[in-house]
């Protein structure tokens, strides 16, 4: 995992491009407890494909997650997604793990398709690959830049960025905490957000092939606003399954289709070239998070393309709530908060 394990409690922050959620949780025997959530909208182009335009908007958006949830907790964990993050798994002839070490820096190179010099690196040995001479190795790689653009918004916010992971990562936390896979399950979890899709298909608590795809929830506002010629703020409801006194069902189902079908065909795309790559085996099980992972229709297409059952994703399956938070709020937010709760659940990755 990117950044170092920690075992003091942390606040798992998801910057994400409609909202800022914030999750903290506790152990409780060998199951979790949910102590603060909060979630904050943030406006359009604020945050453009994981990019953070607007530092201002952002920082006191967490600032007002804080102080209304009273959250006393500064040590935080985010997470970054998009095309300055690379993600790759490599396969580094070493006949030990110090070799792997000492070898890291001229294969960053020669997988990194940035500047060396301009990247934030680490990596974590999955086992030995398939050739018995050397190891499987996860690599990840995030521009300066990327890195900078998050941990001056938290130092904005009065937060010490104490973790920093992938968005792919965090779900997979989140979904093997609560769903407990049998080893054997090749899964793809998708965390459908605003304006990037995480794609991540994982076996036996191993990320085996991550893909960042800039599809989201936001092209679904854009072209009922263009289509149905709404108000940003009334096509947003529409897509949210909310009715409108002068758009019917026919009207907007046909434009919510339209862009499942570009989704359908991003994520077809990425099982295709899995296959040809990495593995013959095919995928047996979809998870979906994320802010659009309840659009109408979204699960059954799903279903219906691929032939596999398709799952709404819940963070708080096996996680303790109290009769503080409101149940029905909760269930609602669910898919929103995966993120979140995975990088929340980092505080307990040394205990």
């Amino acid at each position: 995992m990117f950044g170092k394990p920690k075992s003091k409690p942390l606040v798992g922050l998801d910057i994400g491009s409609s909202s800022v959620k914030a999750v903290e949780l506790k152990r409780k025997a060998s199951a979790f407890e949910l102590v603060n959530l909060g979630m904050e909208s943030l406006g359009q182009d604020t945050v453009v494909d994981g990019a953070i335009m607007d530092a201002l908007s952002v920082s006191q958006a967490i600032e007002k997650i804080f102080t209304d949830n009273k959250i006393k907790t500064k040590d935080v964990a985010t997470a970054v997604s998009g095309h300055s993050v690379i993600v790759k798994k490599i396969s580094i002839a070493a006949a030990s793990e110090a070799e792997v070490a000492n070898a890291i820096d001229y294969e960053a190179q020669q997988n990194v398709p940035f500047d060396i010099a301009d990247v934030f690196k680490d990596y974590q040995i999955l086992g030995p690959d398939a050739s018995g001479n050397g190891f499987d190795v996860m690599l990840v790689a995030v521009k300066r830049e990327k890195v900078l653009n998050h941990t001056n918004v938290l130092s904005q916010a009065g937060k010490n960025p104490a973790v920093l992971d992938i968005d792919a990562f965090a779900l997979q936390s989140a979904f093997e905490a609560n769903y407990d896979p049998d080893p054997g399950l090749m899964a793809a979890l998708l965390n459908v957000g605003a304006s990037i899709m995480n794609i991540n298909i994982v076996r036996g608590g191993v990320p085996l092939f991550t893909r960042d795809v800039s599809v989201g929830g936001n092209q679904y506002t854009d072209t009922l606003q263009k289509e149905l010629d709404l108000s940003f703020e009334d096509a947003e409801k529409l897509k949210q399954g909310q009715e409108l006194p002068n758009v019917s069902a026919d009207q907007r189902t046909p434009h919510i289709r339209s862009v499942t079908e570009i989704l359908l065909l991003e994520i077809q795309k990425t099982f295709d070239y899995f296959r040809q790559t990495a593995s013959a085996e095919n995928i047996q099980h979809v998870y979906l998070a994320g802010g659009t992972a309840r659009i109408e229709g979204l699960a059954d297409s799903l279903k219906e393309e691929f032939n596999i059952p398709v799952e709404i994703l819940n963070p708080f399956q096996r996680v303790s709530i109290s009769s503080k938070f409101d149940s029905s709020y909760i269930n609602d937010i669910a898919p929103r908060m995966a993120v979140a709760v995975g990088l929340a659940m980092r505080s307990f990755d040394a205990s």
